[in-house]
């Protein structure tokens, strides 16, 4: 007979050296309610669960199903460059991962809005980047959205994102060598990108990882430690490299604005190539490369924009606070905002502690739950009260 969750928190309280007393007294409960939940008399309750679990280095989802917590396999390839150890990349979505275990164990799992087709009439991988690309703009413009998604600060490009496809993106620390990291499952879509002072790359890696995501190439782990436009040999870095160039610089808008800027003979000077760098957000080398595609441009002036930095364009088009604000932005770490909102709330209203929360964020529980609830008893406070209605609740 398979063990149930009372033979699991007696393996709990087995694995602490303790008798039943001083568990209860160490997780917040009576000894009579513990000595009842353990005879089948009286129901675990959410938060006693959640304190148990805390207290015995165990998930809730462990102590009700015996699974041990969702975790990552390998990238199923990782992007040329150097290759990073697993454990660490492991290690980096686990915070995240835990996270939605906890949403999902409580049914509280944002819903997954659809995506676009993945364009399986299409043989070549380039025509479905640049198809999944114009689908995903039309998404992403449609209705209310913006007119146009190439321009939008990088923090409203995410927003319209997660709103949009579902996609929980996170500006987080990241094992050397690795710019992002990408995973989606029927629960979860999920984009890590590294704080940057190269904001540029770190936005093309964005769209290179949502390429990703909507084409359902991250079904692993997919892990990038070098987003090089134009160098990959595996056919789904190229679809995803297309598809960030063609999201971040529509052909449309791209000639539209060039025809604006540029001369009677088609020409640009530096101020008028800056002016498109400023509007685009794209790095110097990025424009002129897609100039030098569109064929709006020569060789020789592709090779000579390329020489350009960003920040000097910024300084040409009289836009250096706009590069500030974008280096400011692309430094700083950011947790996606629904996740951790979904936590709180679920705290708020006694579902769970804040230790789903605290371990998301990097941080101690008991300065987060200073932080939040100076005033306010402790979990093991609140455990030992009468309170006891409510559903299940489930955190690792």
């Amino acid at each position: 007979m398979p063990d149930s969750v009372i033979d699991r928190v007696r393996r709990v309280i087995e694995a602490a050296s303790m008798n039943q007393a001083a568990f209860a007294e160490k997780v917040g409960l009576t000894p009579d309610k513990l000595s009842k939940s353990l005879a089948g008399v009286r129901r675990f309750t959410s938060l006693d669960l959640a304190l148990i679990a805390e207290a015995g280095g165990r998930t809730v989802d462990w102590l009700l199903t015996g699974r041990d917590p969702l975790r990552p396999s390998f990238a199923a390839r990782t992007t040329a460059g150097a290759a990073p150890r697993r454990g660490r990349v492991s290690d980096a979505a686990d915070r995240f991962t835990a996270a939605y275990e906890v949403l999902e164990l409580l049914g509280r799992s944002p819903k997954l809005p659809p995506m676009p087709s993945v364009c399986s009439d299409l043989k070549r991988y380039v025509d479905q980047g640049k198809r999944l690309a114009q689908d995903a703009v039309g998404v992403l413009t449609a209705a209310d959205g913006p007119r146009t998604v190439a321009g939008l600060e990088t923090d409203v490009l995410i927003t319209a994102c997660t709103q949009t496809f579902g996609v929980d993106v996170a500006v987080t620390r990241l094992p050397d060598a690795v710019e992002g990291l990408t995973w989606q499952t029927d629960s979860f879509r999920l984009v890590l990108i590294g704080p940057t002072e190269t904001w540029t790359r770190q936005r093309f890696t964005l769209a290179h990882e949502l390429g990703h995501i909507l084409a359902r190439d991250a079904q692993e782990l997919v892990v990038e430690s070098h987003v090089a436009p134009g160098r990959q040999k595996d056919l789904t870095e190229v679809r995803a490299n297309v598809f960030a160039s063609n999201l971040l610089m529509p052909v449309p808008e791209v000639r539209d604005q060039f025809r604006q800027v540029a001369d009677q003979g088609g020409r640009l000077t530096d101020e008028a190539f800056s002016r498109l760098v400023v509007a685009f957000k794209v790095s110097p080398s990025a424009l002129s490369a897609r100039l030098s595609q569109l064929r709006l441009i020569d060789a020789k002036s592709a090779l000579h924009y390329r020489g350009l930095t960003t920040e000097i364009c910024h300084l040409l088009a009289g836009a250096t606070d706009a590069f500030q604000r974008q280096l400011a932005w692309a430094a700083a770490e950011r947790f996606p905002v629904r996740l951790v909102a979904a936590l709180y709330k679920c705290y708020a209203e006694g579902e769970t502690t804040l230790r789903p929360l605290a371990a998301l964020l990097g941080m101690d529980v008991d300065q987060l739950h200073g932080l939040l609830d100076p005033a306010e008893p402790t979990a093991p406070e609140l455990a030992g009260s009468d309170v006891e209605e409510g559903d299940l609740i489930f955190q690792p």
